[in-house]
């Protein structure tokens, strides 16, 4: 379906992939407890979130270069999160404009990967903050670009270098090259880094793209507070696994916390979001939502996510899957697969309400 090296891309991460295995190994080691003989005909599984309500308890996590693996690839995850009514993160590493998301699904949010500049800084949250988007994500674990050596094998790059290997890919994969490739340059030309800052980014072919993507290390505390004080919405910081640094930025203002590890992408053997999940919501209690990313794939694991204290989880890569492979279509079935499992879940183990799914539905899994 996808040429190699985008697949790369997406199932990859970083290094050993170390990080990337244990997310999802860290959901098998609890089990359920679930109980019976409980009615369960009324059970729903609506959310508020942030003074915000949505159909279910997860959303879409932000992945960049969607547009790459789908055509219009930003544009078909928030169209989709939008009619399911669920939320969508847009990539600030995306190749659509954010105008145009922010248009196409009002209640859609926005990444940012952000320098420690101060004047940058202030342009593009002008920039979302008038586009008209409600939430703005600030990820704060990628102070520089990662080896992703996965990429390197897979034959992906960035800038995209052509080769004879890269032609092949696109030979063999007439689908992706046509419906995908093709279709983007004749109808919108090269594609761009559309949204890493106030004005437009460089093509994907550019040199310049990874010196752009790696003037992060100077980010910081400081940098957070400028943002909060700017930005008028719902502020959330994403990529915390230490409670400590959850508690300093509930301390600071923000509404919200994703703990992640950037789906393994980062920091090849950081710890597992699950396993740092009950320790950010006992340091932020009360001071800010707390939410998870990194390892979900089934409604089982949404619900244990709940149960460890997580108001809400984002699913990053089955989405991306499903646009790649059928488009709209694909993540409009992805979106339903995971609520009809939830539902059923819930079912199944005795709860009517997610605010009833406690740590007392789970036990070590020996």
């Amino acid at each position: 379906m996808l040429p190699r090296p985008l697949f790369g891309y997406i199932a990859g991460a970083s290094e050993r992939n170390a990080s990337l295995a244990g997310n999802e190994a860290a959901f098998a080691r609890h089990a359920f407890r679930p109980r019976v003989l409980t009615d369960v005909s009324g059970r729903r599984q609506e959310t508020r979130l942030m003074e915000q309500d949505h159909a279910a308890p997860f959303g879409i996590a932000p992945m960049g270069i969607s547009a790459l693996m789908a055509y219009r690839g930003d544009l078909v995850l928030a169209r989709s999160a939008e009619a399911a009514g669920i939320p969508m993160i847009m990539s600030g590493s995306s190749l659509i404009r954010l105008e145009e998301v922010a248009e196409a699904a009002p209640t859609a949010w926005f990444q940012a990967y952000l320098p420690g500049e101060p004047d940058r800084i202030d342009a593009l949250v002008d920039r979302v903050k008038a586009a008209g988007f409600g939430t703005l994500v600030l990820t704060v674990d990628t102070a520089t670009l990662a080896n992703r050596e996965n990429n390197v094998r897979a034959g992906f790059s960035t800038p995209l270098r052509p080769s004879l290997s890269l032609a092949w890919q696109g030979v063999s994969h007439p689908r992706w090259t046509v419906g995908t490739f093709l279709r983007t340059l004749k109808e919108h030309g090269v594609p761009h880094f559309e949204n890493s800052y106030a004005t437009r980014g460089a093509p994907i072919v550019a040199r310049s793209v990874e010196r752009d993507f790696g003037k992060r290390d100077h980010l910081n505390w400081t940098h957070l507070d400028q943002i909060r004080r700017r930005w008028p919405g719902k502020l959330v910081v994403k990529g915390v696994i230490r409670s400590e640094d959850a508690a300093t930025a509930a301390e600071r203002g923000v509404d919200g916390i994703i703990v992640s590890n950037h789906g393994g992408r980062q920091l090849d053997g950081t710890m597992a979001p699950l396993d740092a999940l009950p320790s950010v919501v006992e340091a932020v209690r009360g001071r800010a939502a707390v939410m998870l990313d990194g390892g979900v794939r089934r409604g089982t694991d949404v619900l244990k996510a709940l149960a460890l204290g997580a108001e809400f989880v984002f699913v990053g890569r089955p989405m991306l899957y499903a646009a790649a492979a059928f488009g709209a279509a694909g993540v409009d079935r992805a979106i339903a697969i995971l609520k009809e499992e939830i539902h059923r879940d819930m079912a199944l183990l005795g709860i009517e309400r997610l605010g009833d799914m406690t740590s007392d539905f789970l036990a070590p899994n020996r």
